[in-house]
């Protein structure tokens, strides 16, 4: 109902990540779908590095009052704390070539801050700031990226000032409050692979350990050390003195960023109003092409046309020189079997000439068909009766008739009819 998602298998699978934190699995799903990143995916494969050797680094320590002891009894017992210490650190260096802490090998990040928040609400209840559910390098950079103080809290669970400074300390309302307005807070313990990890580049010296991390200087850089156990009052006046004393540079930051953001913005502006002509002057290119190769393919199918004409009366001209060879010789005029036959041309021209009686209708277009005169496609027409001369075959007429069995006389006059635009 609060995330929007559907699958019970997924809710499940979200739930069982967060350790069945409803709140922590809310709010990672809440953050996913406005494009922040889960806390459960693997950290980046090169962390942010964090300065912490600046020399402008604010430390406060809270020394523990010491019971008054008798100088003569810390004479006589300096040299059994020298010998007792020196020997448990030889073997705590041997110790580590044997059987290496299982502390320094981080397997599961987020399960080691999700077990802390449980461990610690467990002790001492759920009012506390609020923790932040991810690994020490993701809270790095979300701190860098929404330009905010982070403050790292080491839990020593073994330490005997840990349980009053969480009880009357940290989870004071005026702490919590400043903590949630002003800052982001991550925690975990050092017992934990990820807590250990974080107090190896930390390298507190005592518990509570407090540390102020910011941006500066365009790095991750530790501007301020609180350790030991420290009251509320103390430590709000304490965090309150770091921030005012480096707000000056997550302000110029800030302006840096804006100023970045406008150029960015700008050259973005202009990219686009230059991309944008580019695409004008790209279209105008290409219609100009187009204009270009249509004129161009025009001029071709122009000059295709003019070819394939040309070509195609070549063709006729040399079909009317074969057809003109091929006809048969002119009759004498004083054949008895000879017909004379006048055509009357489209052009109103005449022509004549004797054909045999036994030859077929067909020698009689091919004749036509000869001269320069005539047309390329036609018909012959006789006017009494008026029909025309079947000279080329047809369905009907598959063998063109003779002209004697078209019925000619001796003297014919024949009307050529022009079909070219037919």
């Amino acid at each position: 109902d609060l995330t929007g998602i559907e699958s019970m298998d997924q809710c499940r699978h979200t739930l069982e990540q967060h350790n069945w934190n409803i709140e922590a699995a809310v709010q990672d799903r809440l953050n996913e779908q406005e494009g922040v990143p889960s806390v459960f995916n693997p950290p980046p494969s090169r962390p942010l590095q964090v300065n912490t050797a600046d020399h402008r680094i604010y430390s406060y320590v809270v020394s523990r009052p010491q019971p008054r002891a008798r100088w003569g009894y810390y004479f006589i017992m300096l040299p059994f704390r020298f010998t007792y210490y020196t020997l448990l650190d030889i073997f705590r260096f041997a110790l580590r070539f044997i059987r290496p802490d299982p502390r320094s090998r981080v397997t599961d990040p987020v399960g080691d801050i999700i077990s802390f928040i449980h461990m610690f609400e467990e002790k001492y209840g759920r009012i506390h700031p609020i923790f932040y559910q991810g690994t020490y390098s993701q809270a790095l950079n979300d701190a860098k990226r929404e330009l905010r103080f982070l403050l790292v809290y080491l839990h020593g669970d073994d330490h005997q000032d840990t349980d009053e400074f969480c009880r009357n300390t940290l989870c004071v309302p005026e702490v919590i409050t400043l903590i949630n307005t002003r800052m982001l807070f991550w925690a975990c313990s050092t017992n934990k692979p990820e807590g250990y990890r974080v107090s190896q580049a930390l390298r507190e010296n005592t518990y509570p350990f407090l540390a102020v991390i910011m941006l500066k200087d365009r790095r991750m850089t530790v501007v301020g050390r609180l350790e030991g156990l420290i009251q509320a009052d103390d430590l709000i006046n304490q965090l309150m003195f770091i921030m005012d004393a480096n707000q000056t540079y997550l302000v110029s930051e800030r302006l840096e960023r804006e100023e970045r953001n406008q150029t960015q913005v700008l050259r973005q502006q202009q990219d686009e109003a230059y991309l944008a002509s580019l695409r004008a002057d790209q279209e105008k290119e290409r219609k100009k092409k187009e204009e270009r190769e249509r004129k161009k393919k025009k001029e071709e199918e122009v000059e295709q046309q003019k070819l394939a004409e040309e070509r195609r009366r070549r063709t006729l001209q040399e079909e009317k020189e074969r057809k003109s060879e091929c006809l048969p010789p002119e009759p004498h005029p004083d054949d008895p079997e000879s017909v004379k036959i006048i055509f009357k041309l489209p052009n109103d021209s005449r022509v004549e000439r004797r054909f045999h009686f036994t030859q077929s209708l067909t020698v009689i277009h091919d004749f036509l068909f000869s001269l320069k005169e005539s047309p390329e496609k036609f018909q012959i027409e006789a006017n009494f009766p008026r029909r025309v001369l079947p000279c080329l075959p047809t369905e009907e007429w598959p063998n063109p008739p003779t002209l004697q069995e078209a019925g000619l006389s001796h003297t014919e006059v024949l009307f050529v009819q022009d079909l070219t635009d037919d």
